[in-house]
This record gives C-alpha cells, structure tokens and sequence, in this order.
C-alpha cells in the first residue's frame, strides 16, 4: 500500500499493510496552500497516483482560480458554503465533480449560525494535488 498520512512517518512502518489506519486529525497542522485563505490537513495521500484526502479550511472570500478535476473530487461541506460557476453547496451537503472537468473559480461564503460563528470547511474526499 502506497497510500500514507505523511505527517505520521512511523505509522506506515508498525502496521501490517491490511490494517486500518486511524488518524488523530485534530494532531495534524493546517497546511498553506496556494491560495493565500484556504489551508489543510492531508488525511491520506497516495504520491504515486495524486489521490489525496484531506479537510480544507476557508476563509470567508476565499478563491480557489480556474482548474481542472484531475481525478474525481468529492466534498462535504461542514460549515459555511463554497459556490461556482455550477452552483452552490452549503453546509451539510456534498457535491462531487467528475475527472478531467474543469472548475471556474470557486469562493468560499460565510455562514453565521446560533450554533458557531466558525469558517467554512470542507472535506475533499478524492482529488488530485496537480491543477492547471
């Protein structure tokens, strides 16, 4: 299994490469990306095919420029909305884009609820690190 949580190096060595791997997300550092607003926390990586599972926090306003899908990409917003060319999802709610579809710039929307007052955040389950 190539797939690691790469800031957990010693887990890939003490576990047999069928057991399940459990990770301590609240552990792991919230990443710059390339948009200065959006960080994250890689949950599981697979270097060798791109595939990638990671949280995404945004800033309010936050955009994410033109790019395409290399691989499939699922979302599941937890909080606030992120919205595009295509539409809107909103907290709760979860869209996913097909391989090779291209995205216009998407924007994160601010949400205020009785309940948090928190930044919107997603949940990229499966999608690729390279973008054009």
């Amino acid at each position: 299994m190539s797939a690691v949580v790469p800031d957990h190096p010693g887990q890939q060595v003490t576990l047999s490469a069928l057991a399940s791997r459990f990770v301590d997300v609240e552990s792991l550092p919230w990443l710059d990306t390339p948009s200065p607003l959006i960080k994250m926390k890689v949950l599981m990586e697979e270097p060798s095919t791109g595939l990638l599972t990671a949280l995404f926090r945004w800033e309010p306003g936050a955009v994410l420029g033109d790019h395409e899908h290399v691989r499939i990409e699922q979302s599941y917003i937890l909080e606030g909305a992120i919205e595009d060319d295509e539409g809107e999802c909103t907290a709760g709610n979860f869209v996913w884009r097909p391989a090779g579809s291209r995205a216009g710039s998407c924007t994160a929307l601010a949400r205020s609820t009785a309940k948090s007052t928190r930044r919107p955040v997603a949940v990229s389950l499966t999608k690729s690190r390279r973008s054009s």
